[in-house]
């Protein structure tokens, strides 16, 4: 079982639909018990980073999510979800994220674009990954956010998007993963990116 981790936010229902579509055996969880007896964990995000953080300390989701990762279990970031895995974010007066991977999340400069980047982008890979298996170099995928991911460690940057600067698109860690943009809403390419992810929780 894969869980969708639900802190009641984001848009949580349309990515697990998608996650079915794609062949995973993916179900919403809200506890400590939920993520511990699944075998990979997708964690979808809409909304502030610092709101984000706070959801997930209320329901006692950090310390489980941290174990999870620190684990080296399989796990797929969406938008936020990229976001969170950070040390610090910038949205919302700043708060620390999950800390698994050095760096900061700050506001899209995007010089001569309009902020938020919502709209298709063509995806620059940087580095071989399970996650984008039979995609090729310059495909579309969809983007909605404001802020984005800055990594200390150009071994963690796995793609990109240029909007008015190089913008991070995709990061892992070992059988960490995260996305900028929204598999969910990304058609073919997206449900790819999850049967992808499900491949590599079969195989963990």
């Amino acid at each position: 079982m894969i869980a969708v981790i639900d802190y009641d936010a984001g848009n949580l229902h349309s990515v697990l639909k998608a996650a079915q579509r794609a062949g995973l055996d993916a179900e919403l969880a809200r506890s400590a018990e939920g993520l511990e007896r699944a075998r990979g964990v997708i964690l979808p995000g809409v909304g502030a980073f610092d709101t984000c953080m706070r959801r997930l300390g209320e329901q006692g989701l950090v310390e489980p999510l941290v174990r999870h990762l620190k684990a080296d279990r399989p796990f797929l970031g969406i938008c936020l979800g990229l976001q969170l895995l950070f040390d610090w974010g910038e949205e919302g007066g700043g708060a620390a994220g999950l800390g698994l991977l050095p760096g900061r999340v700050r506001r899209l400069e995007a010089p001569g674009r309009k902020v938020p980047h919502m709209g298709w982008n063509a995806l620059h890979l940087h580095s071989p990954s399970v996650l984008f298996a039979g995609i090729p170099e310059g495909e579309y995928f969809y983007f909605v956010h404001s802020f984005h991911a800055v990594p200390e460690r150009a071994e963690d940057l796995v793609a990109t998007v240029d909007y008015g600067e190089q913008v991070t698109a995709a990061v892992s860690v070992g059988r960490v993963h995260a996305v900028q943009f929204h598999p969910e809403k990304s058609s073919t390419a997206g449900l790819r990116v999850l049967a992808n992810f499900g491949r590599l929780v079969g195989d963990a």
